[in-house]
């Protein structure tokens, strides 16, 4: 059990740039519901609401060279992995001056420039494209990291326990980050998995 002294303390200064980052996700969401609701973004919309401090805590502490794979819930992290929000809406707009050149959408935003490997529509798909890259790093000597977000869904698929596996076999430079929001696709954990402590 930790103690309080174990712990980290953030400052003034740090909570309130937590909370900006925060508010900036959220704002940015409503703005895209709205677009969504006005027919002006097409496609499918899943929105990061009530998941911002998960990427406002971690994706700060990256490293330029360090990468990033998402969900499908991925608009927080690439704001905060510094994606331009203008680049981040023109590819939901499907415009050629979107992160992705406007093929993607919302599901597949991905900057090369960040090391922004951007959502997946496939539930768990990031998974191993995170353990390709951790090995790849591995393999070069690189000191890289890579972190892959993943939500609960994605315990159900058999690339979460093949990529867990070979990262922790491998011991692979990957964090695993599981946005646990407690509905898999609108399904309660608890009516999806045997095992709800994820």
């Amino acid at each position: 059990m930790s103690s309080a002294a174990d712990k980290p303390h953030l400052g003034r200064i740090e909570i309130r740039a937590l909370l900006k980052t925060m508010i900036r996700i959220r704002r940015f969401e409503d703005k895209c519901a709205e677009l969504y609701s006005q027919q002006k973004i097409r496609g499918f919309l899943h929105l990061y609401d009530g998941q911002e401090a998960i990427a406002a805590g971690i994706v700060p502490l990256l490293k330029a060279k360090d990468r990033l794979v998402a969900t499908y819930r991925e608009h927080g992290h690439a704001l905060v992995r510094g994606v331009p929000m203008g680049a981040v809406l023109a590819e939901m707009f499907g415009k050629a001056e979107g992160c992705a050149g406007g093929r993607g959408g919302s599901m597949h935003l991905f900057s090369k420039a960040h090391n922004f490997y951007g959502g997946n529509a496939i539930v768990g798909g990031g998974l191993p494209l995170a353990t390709g890259l951790a090995l790849a790093d591995r393999m070069q000597g690189s000191e890289a990291v890579t972190v892959c977000f993943f939500g609960e869904g994605a315990v159900a698929e058999g690339e979460f326990h093949e990529s867990l596996n070979l990262a922790s076999l491998w011991q692979l430079p990957v964090l695993f980050v599981c946005e646990n929001n407690g509905y898999a696709m609108g399904t309660a954990l608890a009516r999806s998995e045997a095992e709800t402590d994820i």
